[in-house]
């Protein structure tokens, strides 16, 4: 077998599961529904800053407690 045959075939290969990588990413992105889930991170910017919970933000809501 020639070398040059066996690298026109792996290269067909590679382009094969490229494209379908590809495929496969804009079906993961697009085509899925995830409204909610979108719509959840669109808000994110305006959320509350006590609504965030950080460790920090943790630490001095206990201290104040005291």
């Amino acid at each position: 077998m020639n070398i040059a045959v066996l690298f026109d075939n792996a290269s067909s290969v590679m382009t094969v599961i490229s494209f379908l990588t590809f495929v496969g990413i804009i079906w993961w992105t697009f085509i899925r529904h995830k409204d909610r889930d979108f719509a959840a991170a669109a808000q994110l910017p305006f959320a509350d800053d006590d609504a965030v919970s950080t460790p920090a933000a943790n630490l001095q809501q206990e201290q104040r407690h005291v």
